[in-house]
This record gives structure tokens, sequence and C-alpha cells, in this order.
């Protein structure tokens, strides 16, 4: 290792640094490459994971966090992806009292934070993978590799793949899972030790320790669980200093001497691997157990090489995707958010050219594993094998050799491996720098490297600080995925820029055209620009392709609503409400219909469902206060009022409508009262204005009958907008 170290004098130059100095480098490296992140917003995934997730509410008792996964619904709910990451979503409870709310910069800053600590981590882990385990007499590490574990580091903290994972805040999983991932490895290295002249022994409490953490990094991310088969490589490997290309000769020629193998039996070899393989069957056991014994249930646009029909297309298509992800590591400059509908096109045929890419990561790979099983020289044999099982194992579980993953490519998922990357360049460039004189030049290339790194963690942080950078950065990376268009378009949409995002719904819907969910958007801004012939088409054909889908059911029944064809428009509310039980906007709109055809009582009974399923929901509340005023019956719409007010004490338009009922009761004073709470809420309202004036007038009138009142009308004259003195339109609520 040595000489390793001895070959990275020019590419690092200068004196060792110490431990503290180099741990504080590789700290404000990584810091500095996703610092630009800190103030982002909530993007992409983050608004399902944190913002919508009642686990991170002070409400939610804790022990519902055992329950769900990582999005807040049910595991046993057949619509749960079944991933199982309570300790991460314990961080953003935490991450959510402390800033009291949902301010982003909290959540932002403690990712950053976690890489800086993971990478420094890195620099103990890669001392003992490039440099192996050596002790004292009395037991103390002596300082191992510190050239190449620095530069390993480095690499490692700069890497751009690692974005996804720092700038998005649902990344906090990889890098929880990472760092107990790291602890739990380490600790079983600290398991070792030398004593005096005795071959070497172990200790089964750090071993029982790294399985532990083991079991704490998957609660985190379900790939930490992998940390026990790295553990098991390195101990035979290192520990045992098992020759494997030996071993296999010795048993094809029948060699019965064995003596590697008699060592490692009695350095504990076997008692080891029986507890990591005990220890990690409980946990798997376990976990499939919490599961609900089920696998998650996925769409084929989720991942559509695993739907294939033949087995030869799932097998070519899953090594393309292997290629797609080295690529990454290798040129980490084309990043994208999500890599799925369309992104990546199928291979179905041996004459796509791009059949040659897993050809040349395999011949890559057969090529490492032959060197590191043929190299004469232990050490390099040993860092060769460590880094392929680093790049490898951690990455097993988003293979599809296993189960369906939901994806086809995900950046995240790479943060692990990219360790084990970064270990491989690190060798190849002290290999380069041992057989060439230009060494100038390979630690030129070696800075520069590191720069561009650096720069394009900089650009892609900013690119993750708010969703309409970050989805518009993708339409370059993958024109063809009909997400990112969605994405675009949906942004736009909630901007306001209805023109634009219905251009990229519409490009959506043609390159997928079984995409429900930009068929439903597409179809709400129709109907708001009363384009109802077309909108009722597409949420139809929606409905056809998926259907359970609620949200488009009622939206379809809005629609036709608004097209007087009110007995399909209650059918489309029936079946929505069918698929999804609970469904409060789908019973407000449901109240809508009833109310436009006179069935007063039905409306306000769908009203009434609405408001117990969600009680802050204002519109149903207004709605029933409206009829019951409307048809006279003043007790009851009082009444309903008082008990909307006391759930939404703060809602100026129940104010205003409780207002008005207490008004015509001959309450005038506490009417008044109301108005003026409203108006000082929302003081643009013409219509609160208008209606105080009323009620004074009216109030007045009867006291003194022949003053006159002003004040009001002038207020309601000046204020923005007109509308009827005592009257509130209902209105149909969409879900997009």
């Amino acid at each position: 290792m040595a000489e390793l170290d001895a070959d990275l004098d020019h590419i690092l130059p200068s004196s060792v640094l110490p431990p503290f100095w180099a741990k504080l480098v590789v700290g404000f490296v990584s810091v500095v490459c996703f610092a630009r992140s800190y103030d982002g917003d909530f993007v992409f995934d983050d608004s399902e994971a944190i913002v919508n997730n009642k686990d991170l509410r002070a409400e939610t008792p804790l022990g519902d966090l055992w329950h769900h996964d990582f999005w807040g619904s049910r595991l046993s709910s057949n619509t749960s992806h079944k991933s199982y990451r309570p300790l991460t979503v314990l961080t953003f409870r935490i991450n959510y009292y402390l800033s009291g709310g949902f301010h982003p910069m909290s959540f932002h800053v403690t990712n950053i934070l976690l890489h800086g600590g993971i990478s420094v981590l890195m620099l103990d882990v890669f001392s003992v993978l490039l440099g192996g385990l050596q002790y004292t007499s009395r037991g103390r590490r002596l300082n191992l590799a510190p050239r190449s574990s620095l530069l390993a580091a480095l690499l490692f903290a700069t890497h751009p793949v690692h974005t996804e994972c720092v700038a998005g805040v649902v990344g906090r999983a990889d890098l929880l899972g990472a760092l107990f991932f790291l602890l739990s490895f380490l600790g079983y290295c600290k398991a070792f030790r030398e004593t005096g002249n005795k071959e070497g022994t172990h200790s089964t409490f750090w071993v029982l320790l790294s399985i532990l953490l083991g079991a704490v990094a998957m609660l985190c991310k379900e790939q930490g669980i992998t940390v026990l088969g790295l553990n098991a490589i390195f101990d035979i490997l290192v520990i045992g200093k098992l020759n494997v290309l030996e071993m296999v000769q010795k048993v094809l020629h029948k060699d019965k001497s064995l003596e590697n193998i008699r060592m490692l039996r009695n350095g504990g070899l076997l008692f080891r691997m029986t507890l990591l393989a005990l220890g990690g069957a409980g946990v798997l056991y376990v976990r499939w157990k919490i599961m609900g014994t089920g696998p998650p249930a996925f769409t084929e646009v989720d991942n559509p090489a695993s739907f294939a029909d033949s087995v030869l297309v799932r097998a070519i298509n899953y090594n393309y995707y292997y290629s797609l992800n080295a690529w990454l590591l290798l040129c980490p400059w084309w990043l994208c958010f999500d890599w799925s509908m369309g992104c990546i096109p199928l291979i179905k045929s041996a004459g796509d050219w791009r059949v040659t890419a897993p050809a040349a990561l395999w011949l890559c790979l057969i090529g490492l594993i032959c060197r590191a099983l043929c190299s004469a020289d232990r050490h390099s044999r040993r860092i060769l094998t460590l880094s392929l099982g680093f790049l490898i194992i951690p990455f097993l579980p988003a293979s599809n050799l296993f189960f369906r993953v939901g994806f086809v490519v995900a950046e995240r998922v790479l943060y692990l491996p990219s360790a084990g990357y970064c270990m491989l360049l690190t060798f190849g460039f002290g290999a380069l720098s041992k057989h060439t004189k230009k060494k100038k030049w390979i630690a030129a290339v070696v800075l520069g490297i590191l720069f561009i790194n650096v720069l394009r963690c900089v650009i892609r942080s900013g690119e993750w600080r708010n969703e309409e950078q970050l989805f518009r950065s993708a339409l370059s990376v993958c024109p063809l995925n009909a997400k990112v268009h969605y994405n675009v378009g949906k942004n736009l949409a909630d901007r306001g820029n209805q023109t634009a995002a219905i251009r990229y719904y519409r490009e959506a819907v043609r390159l997928n055209p079984k995409y429900v969910h930009a068929m439903n958007n597409l179809g709400n801004i129709l109907k708001e620009r009363n384009e109802l012939r077309e909108a009722e088409e597409l949420l139809s054909l929606a409905v056809q392709i998926q259907p359970d889908f609620a949200a488009a059911w009622m939206n379809l029944g809005i629609v036709q609503n608004s097209l007087k064809r009110f007995e399909a428009a209650e059918q489309s509310y029936r079946t929505a409400i069918k698929h999804r039980r609970k469904y409060p906007d789908c019973y407000y709109n449901l109240g809508r219909l009833y109310a436009d055809l006179n069935r007063h009582v039905d409306a306000l009974n769908a009203w009434r469902n609405a408001t117990v399923l969600k009680p802050e929901h204002s519109l149903a509340w207004n709605n029933m206060i409206i009829l019951l005023d409307n048809t006279g019956n003043l007790a009851q719409a009082e009444a309903v009022g008082r008990e909307a007010l006391e759930l939404i004490p703060n809602d100026h338009s129940l104010m205003f409508s409780l207002a008005n009922v207490l008004g015509k009761s001959q309450k005038y004073k506490e009417s008044e009262a109301l108005f003026l709470k409203a108006i000082k809420a929302h003081p643009n309202a013409a219509s609160y204005h208008g209606n105080l004036a009323v009620g004074n007038t009216v109030r007045y009138s009867e006291a003194f009958p022949m003053k006159p009142i002003s004040c009001c009308f002038s207020c309601a004259l000046s204020s923005l907008g007109t509308s009827r003195p005592g009257q509130k339109a209902l209105r149909n609520l969409s879900a997009a």
C-alpha cells in the first residue's frame, strides 16, 4: 500500500496531512459542492414525502411511523410502495418540530451536513479498504494510506451524481442509510485485533454491533442491509487473506491440504459468517413480515423492462440499465430527476446499437475481475476485489435481479456504489503514475476532474433549488420522457400560465398515450377554458384506461354537470366515491349537482359528508349555510355557521355567510361585528362592504327612518369587484 501512496506523491504533493486536517479539507469541500441548495424549495417527491405526509405532524402518534411507509401510507394498503424507512421519517419529523413547520432550509441544511459527515467518514473507510488493517501490539491502529484515501474521499465528496441525494430532501434516506452502512463496516473492522503472538482474535460484541447497525441502516433505506455482504467479503479476503484463484485451483486439482481453510476455521471465520448469515436472515424476515409479505405493486411505466414478455429482452435491457448507471459514474454531466416514462426506450432486437453498451460494461468488469484474481501483488488484488465489492453489492437491491423495482435508472441509488468507483479511479491513477514519467500530466488530470466535479455539483445544486429549473433541466436530457413534460406543464399551470401548460400536457400525452394523469390535468384546464367537449373526451379516455382513477371520475362529473348531463355526472361522482370512499371533494361536487337539481336534502347530506371527512372544508360549510339561508331555514343556517366557525375560526367567507344569516334574523349587532371582522380579514371584497351597508340601512331605518346611510356603500364601490349582496355563488371544486 505504501507503493500506491508513493505513486500518488506527484498527484497530491506536500507532506501527509494529519488526520484532523485531512478530514477538515474533505468536509469543507463536500459542503461547498452542495451549499447552493441550502435555501431551495421542496421539489418533486419532497411534496409527497414531506409536505403532504401526516407522519411529520405533531398530532400523528409516533407509533404510526412504524406502520406506515415512507410516503405516509399504511404498509397494508394495496397502493403502498412498501418503502419502510421509519428512522428517515423520524428525522423529517424532528426537522419539522425544530423549524416550527415546513421550512425547507432546515431540511436542506441537514442533508448538506449529513453528506459532509459521510464524506469525512469515508476517509476512515478508504484507509481500511485501500490500506488494510494494521495494529500495534497495544491494538492501536496505525495511520494508513493517507494520500490514496484522501484522494478517494475527495472524489467521493465532489461526485455530481450525489446531487439528488443531497439537494433533494427525500435523498435523506440514502444519506442516513449510507451513514449507518459505513458505521456498520467500521464496527466490523474494529472487531479484529492482534494480541501478542496469537494468530488473531475477534470481538463478538463488535460483530453483533455491526449487524445491529446494518439493521438500522435498513430502517433508513432498504439497501443498508447489504453491508453484511460487504463485511463478509472483507472478512474472507482481508482478515482471512484468502486467495480465491488459488482456492479454485486447489479444488480443481483435488488438493486436500487446504491449509488456508483450516486456518480460517481456526480463526473463527465460520462463526462470524454464521452470525452474519443469521443476523441478515432475521432482519430480512422481520422486514418481510412488517411489509405485509407482499411485494410492492408497480406499473409498466415505472419499469417497462420488467414487464417484457421475453426473458432475453428483460436481460438485455437490465444490462443496458447497468451500463447507464456506470456511465453516470464515469460522466455525470447528463443528470435527470426522473428516467422513466419513455426516457430510455426498450431494446427489442439485437440490431439495436445500444447493445454495445452492456457488452463494453461486461468486458471492463471481466477484465477487472481477472486482474483482481490473477494479480501477483496481494495489495492490488485486495484493493480491486474490495472496490468491486463496494461498487456491486450496495447496487444489488436496485438491479431487478431479486425483485422488481419501481424505476429504470435512479441516481440516488449510486450514492454508496460510487465509493467503489472512487476506489477504482484512485487505484488507476496510482497505477498510471507508476508506469509513466509524465506524472505532472496525471496530477493535472486529477485536479481537473476534481474542479469539474465541484463546478458540476454547484450548477446541479442550483437546478434543484426550485421545480421550474429542475424540470426544465431535464428537457434536454430526456426529451422523450412524458413525465418531464407533465411536470413542466404542471408547474406552469400552478403559476397561471395555462396556454403553455396545455402545450406540455399535450406533448406528455403524445409521448405516452396512456398517461392518465396528464389527461386529467389537461382536461381540467380545458374545462376551465370552457372547452368542455374535448375535456370530456380526455377524461372519459383516462377512466377507460384506469377505471379506478377516482380524481378523473370526479372531474368527468364536473364537466358532465357543466354540459347539463346530470344523470351521467351523478354516476361519475358515485363511481369516484366507490373507488375512493374518503373523498370529501367529490362529496362537495356531488352536493353542488344536487343543488342545481333542487334536491336540497341530498345536497345538504353530501356537503355534510364532505365536512365529516374534512372538517376544514370551508366551501362545503359555506354552501350549506347559503342553501339553508336561501330556503328560509335561518335557524339551521345559523347553527351550521356557528359550528363551522368553531372549526375554522379565521375563515372570512364563513364570517360573511353567517353575518348575512344573522342580519336576516334581526341580530344586527352580532351581524355587524362579523361583517367588520370579515372586512378586516379581506378588505377588498365589495360584497362584504355592500352587505354591511344593507344591514346597517335596515337596522338604522328601523330606529331612525329619516337618516341616510352612505359610508358602507362608498366602501363597496371603491372595493375590487362586485357581487350581489346577500348571495355567494356555489362553486365546483376540481382535482388536479
